[in-house]
Order: structure tokens, then sequence, then C-alpha cells
């Protein structure tokens, strides 16, 4: 056997190749030194080690490349030095590894150390009882015998994607033809701007653009296997277009009343009773919240909703059976209409008097309970559940100067994205037992004036439309901390 021993060693890293000089090496002692940190391939070349001793060091990190190269180890020690945590599969090229000892550092038992005690557990290594110094729920616990569901360590993360070098004040995703497209509403570029999802490369790509000097929404509707969109404007009237794939380009197919709606915000559409619908928020003084119907060749209006409200944002739910359509407005608290079969329209039903104004309204279900979710410009925002009768609180959230909110859904984490025009934008996550929203990130959105959940094949995509800045994509990554 080719012995070898260091000690009080004037060094305090093992640096790649130390001892590629002594090829026959089989028995290294390097216990009682001040090393802090071996490097990657620190003893590559020893083939033939069987043995390492690295006790009674100082030692409070290793790279993962480590011990790369010697295959023929049976026996290691890192007894007694400071190591809080362990790089995955560290000892994955101890092929023969027999004995291991551990014992004397202090390990931090978090999800870094998830994988060693998957490993301990399926190892034939003989390994000396370890022990966890933090956190407290596992202090002096031994790592051998911590339970796997103890570590949650599965997290997720809202990273900058694409950004699209325009401000925009509205985005809705559809499908049309098997493709996936995206309209946004530009009054700075005077259009309804069309992006088109590129499969292969995973951006958004530019289509076609519709002219809207004052566009406030861009709402897109596929009736029948045709595509249509709406171009509501601040100024000069709204227009309804309609898309030709013969000409490859859409063309006007109709006007919408200007003395009805005359200061467009939102638009919502929907189907009720196999008929489709648009409703377009009115918010100016003289303008009134309207209903449209789909009628062989053209929307036609079928009902005024609420006049002279300053309404601000429409919400379609469809639960239990009863479609319902929720104003929001500036001047007073939201309205809610309840569909009549019998007369074919909507009926007031109520008011959310818990809230005296909003400037937008969305709703969301989780588990048997519906909840809706309101933003207020001076004001927390609330967020209230259904109990049968009325809705009640459950949430206030800090919003000064939010006009935007969503409640989002991926996989089956539940999300809010809540925006300002003088702060940063918030999204909370929905935290299942406490039946709340919890802060979860902060993102960097200069007055956002909408949300938007985008599924774009792999990629969970975020929308923030901006009125001020770019319009920024971010995609939803699910982050394993044990890796």
């Amino acid at each position: 056997m080719w012995p070898r021993t260091l000690v009080n060693a004037a060094f305090s890293e093992i640096q790649d190749g130390a001892f590629s000089h002594m090829p026959l090496l089989q028995f290294l002692l390097l216990n009682s030194n001040k090393f802090t940190l071996i490097g990657d391939n620190a003893f590559m070349g020893l083939s033939h080690l069987q043995y390492l001793f690295i006790e009674n060091n100082d030692i409070w990190a290793l790279s993962r490349f480590t011990f790369r190269g010697l295959k023929s180890l049976t026996h290691l020690s890192l007894a007694n030095n400071n190591l809080q945590t362990l790089p995955r599969d560290v000892f994955r090229p101890l092929d023969i590894l027999s004995d291991l000892d551990l014992r004397g550092n202090s390990l931090n038992c978090d999800c870094k150390v998830k994988w060693l005690v998957e490993w301990l557990a399926n190892t034939n290594t003989t390994v000396a009882p370890i022990y966890c110094s933090s956190p407290p729920r596992f202090q002096e616990h031994k790592v051998q015998d911590l339970p796997l569901r103890e570590f949650d360590c599965i997290t997720t993360d809202f990273v900058l994607y694409q950004t699209l070098p325009f401000p925009a004040v509205s985005a809705e995703p559809f499908l049309y033809a098997s493709d996936l497209y995206l309209a946004l509403a530009q009054p700075s570029a005077s259009a309804c701007n069309i992006l088109k999802w590129d499969y292969v490369e995973r951006q958004l790509r530019d289509f076609d653009r519709i002219p809207a000097p004052s566009a406030v929404h861009c709402k897109p509707l596929v009736v029948d296997g045709q595509l249509y969109m709406v171009a509501a404007q601040l100024f000069g009237g709204s227009y309804i277009y309609h898309w030709d794939p013969n000409t490859t380009r859409f063309n006007k197919l109709q006007d919408i009343d200007p003395e009805r709606v005359r200061k467009p915000n939102d638009l919502e559409a929907f189907r009720i009773e196999g008929d489709w619908f648009f409703a377009i928020a009115d918010s100016s003084k003289a303008g009134a919240t309207s209903l449209y119907r789909w009628h062989q060749n053209g929307f036609y209006s079928h009902q005024a909703l609420h006049a002279w409200h300053r309404d601000t944002d429409l919400e379609f739910v469809d639960g239990e059976g009863k479609p319902r359509l929720i104003v929001s407005s500036s001047s007073q608290a939201p309205v809610i209409y309840q569909w009549s079969r019998a007369q074919k329209q909507f009926v007031a039903q109520g008011e959310v008097s818990q809230v005296p104004d909003a400037q937008a309204v969305k709703h969301f279900r989780a588990g048997r309970d519906s909840y809706l979710c309101l933003s207020r410009y001076i004001g927390d925002s609330k967020i209230l559940r259904w109990e049968g009768t009325r809705f009640s609180e459950v949430q206030a959230l800090p919003s000064r100067g939010s006009l935007a909110l969503q409640p989002f859904l991926v996989g089956e984490r539940r999300y809010l994205a809540l925006g300002s025009d003088f702060s940063f934008t918030q999204i909370y996550q929905w935290d299942e037992g406490r039946q709340k929203f919890v802060r979860f990130q902060e993102l960097a959105v200069q007055a956002p004036r909408a949300f938007c959940y985008m599924p774009a094949g792999d990629a969970q995509l975020l929308l923030a439309p901006s009125f001020k800045g770019q319009t920024l994509v971010y995609r939803h990554v699910v982050v394993d901390l044990s890796a």
C-alpha cells in the first residue's frame, strides 16, 4: 500500500489535480489541517486510492466533482469539519464506497440535503449516524430518519421571457384555425396589433394591424369558425372587423352606435344558450354600458344595461347555471346582473355594497367557493367570497393606484396579479389552508392596464401590457430547490 500523510499544511484549498503526481497512492491522510474548500477534480489521477481521510479541518464546501476519478475508493471520512450542505450526487463517482463518515459537521437539513436523505435510504454504503444542526424543527434529528414528505422543495417563479417594445392597454389571446394569437390595443401606435405565436422560435411575432387611432380594447371573437375583432376607441367611433382568409386581411364589417357607446373602457364576450354576445363598459357621463348579440351576419344592439355611471370593467360569471354579468364603476358600487331566460336579457340583481367603487372586477373559484377580486385606485383592493345570498370580505390588499388585477390558475397553483401606477406589480399566491392570498413576487411593470395568462405549448406566460412602458411577457417556471 502506498500511504501519504499531510498535516499542518500551509494552504487552505485542495485544488484540481493536487495529487496527480502520485498515481499509485492507495492511502491518503489529510487530517488536522486548515482546509476550507475542496475543488473540482481535486483527486483526479488517483485511480488506485482506497482510503481517504480528511478529518478535523474547517471544510465548509465541496465541489460536485470533488471525488471524480476515485474509482477504487472504499473508505471516506469527512468527520469533524464545517460542512453545512453537500452538492447533489457528490458521491456518485464512488462506485465501490463501503464506508462513509460525516459525523461532526453542521448540516443544515433543508432542500439542499434532500438528495442525501434519498441516497442514504438506497445506498449499500455503511454510513455512521449523521445529525442535523438546523433548521430548528430538525435540530438533533438523525438525517437517515428524516421523512421525505417533510421537504417542501418545489417552488415557482415568474421570469422575464420576452419584451414587446411598445405600450399597450389590453391583451386578448385567442385560437383561430389551430394557431395561437394575441390582440393588443395600442393607442400610441393608433392600432389593434395582432401577434402570432411562433411554435418553432417560441416567441410572439407580428401578424397584422387594424387602424384604431384611440384604441382602448381589441376583442377577438371566433363565431362559427369566422374571426371578428371589435376595436373599441375613445374617439372616432368603435368598429367590428372580419378576417378574410382569402385576402388575408381584416375588413370593416360594421360600426357600433356612437350615441350609445361614447367612451368604451372594457369588453367582455360570452355565450348564453348558444348565442354569442359581447358587452361594452362605457365610462362616459352620457353613454350606456351595452349588450350586443350576434345574429346571422352581424352584431346587433340587444340591451342597454347601465347608463351614466362611469363604468370601468365587466366580468361574466357562469356558475350554477345562472349567467351573471358584474359591472364595476368609478362612481358607485359594482352592480350584479342575472340573465333572465324568460326575458332573454339581464336583470339587475343587486350591488356589491362592500366596495363603494372599483376599477376592475374579476372572479375565480377555489374548491366549492366563488370569489370576487376588485381593484381600487384609492383604498385597498378587496377579495370577497359568495356566502349564498351575499358577498363577505375575506381580504384587503394594499393597492394605491391600482387599475388592473387578474386571478389566474397555472396547473394547480392559483395566483393574483395586482398592478399599480405608483409601485411595482405584486404577484400573490393562494394559500389553500388560510383561504387567502399571500405575497409571492414583485414584478417591475410600469402602469399596467391589464394582465393576461396565456398558455403557449409548454410555456405558461403572463402578459403585462403597460400604458407607460414596454409590454412585458413573463414565463412561469417551476424550480426544484433540491436540485
